[in-house]
């Protein structure tokens, strides 16, 4: 463990019961959030690779064009 992570649980040590629940439950949340994430860029990494290719012989193929920033402005 990290001494700035150590710092954190011994701050968090402090507060409430309830404070120390509501803290941990965010927490465990963002951690099982990143580990969703990873899974799905993992399983997407293939795809992605394969959209990229495409993208790059359609503009081989001169089937693109220069994106018009205009049409996107609210």
């Amino acid at each position: 463990m990290t001494s700035l992570l150590a710092k954190a649980f011994e701050d968090a040590s402090k507060l409430s019961d309830i404070e120390q629940n509501t803290l941990a439950r965010w927490l465990l949340s963002e951690l099982e959030s990143e580990r969703k994430w990873d899974r799905a860029f993992a399983e997407s990494e293939d795809l992605l690779g394969e959209l990229a290719d495409e993208a790059l012989e359609a503009h081989a193929q001169g089937k693109t064009g220069a994106l018009d920033w205009f049409a996107f402005s609210v």
